[in-house]
């Protein structure tokens, strides 16, 4: 059973999703701050975290950030929970690198549904499958690896799936509702800024100039396609 790191200060918060986790068949280990977090993510990456924005010391952002710049841990799928409603605490979070957000208070049936889909989800893609390569770039399924003209980028286990997704169909164009629903499920809360957010990241990670991208296109009002020049009309 999948082993789950749940970072929170709230012992409340913490104990009720503990609760339901382990109610559920996983694993569950507990950390009450970020220090603590990092210590045990060095130690035992498990296959999820679910992380609190608020945190003393270390907050829930920087965490995610090492979690992201650690090639270990890279591809954690990262949950976060966060108390403030603001818009712009959610994109921060996604910016660096969250698979998915709540906001307290929240309902522990769907914080363990949203646990579940995550991990499917990785399940799922990262099953063994051909090589794709197109235009520089070389996608490994099986072994999770992306080469972007020799370079070895670290991708979030979200931006691989968009990254496969795209490029495995050179030249078709993918709306933001389409990817929303396949890589974040029909039970995803969030809106298709967390495309946007995602395809973001990808160009600063495989594009010479993120600015004016090479490869991931936007197709105005729609969404997005990967282009490689050979094989366009």
């Amino acid at each position: 059973m999948a082993r789950i790191l749940v970072v929170e200060d709230d012992d409340h918060i913490q104990e009720l999703i503990r609760y339901n986790l382990e109610k559920e068949g996983y694993q569950v280990a507990a950390a009450p701050d970020g220090e603590t977090a990092c210590r045990l993510l060095a130690e035992s990456p498990p296959d999820l975290v679910v992380l609190d924005l608020m945190l003393p010391g270390l907050d829930g952002l920087e965490v995610c950030r090492r979690i992201r710049a650690c090639a270990g841990t890279a591809w954690l799928p990262v949950l976060i929970l966060t108390a403030k409603v603001e818009e712009m605490d959610k994109v921060l979070g996604l910016e660096m690198g969250a698979d998915d957000y709540m906001t307290k208070p929240f309902s522990p049936r769907e914080l363990t549904a949203r646990v579940k889909a995550l991990l499917r989800r990785i399940k799922r893609n990262v099953a063994p499958a051909g090589l794709i390569k197109a235009g520089g770039i070389t996608i490994d399924p099986e072994r999770y690896e992306v080469r972007v003209n020799g370079r070895q980028p670290s991708f979030t286990a979200k931006e691989f799936e968009l990254l496969r997704l795209l490029a495995s169909r050179p030249g078709k164009v993918f709306t933001r509702e389409f990817l929303l629903e396949h890589l974040w499920g029909y039970d995803y809360l969030g809106d298709s800024r967390t495309v946007d957010v995602h395809i973001r990241h990808l160009r600063r990670k495989i594009e010479r100039d993120p600015g004016n991208p090479e490869y991931i296109k936007t197709v105005r009002g729609v969404g997005y396609k990967f282009y490689v020049a050979e094989t366009e009309e």
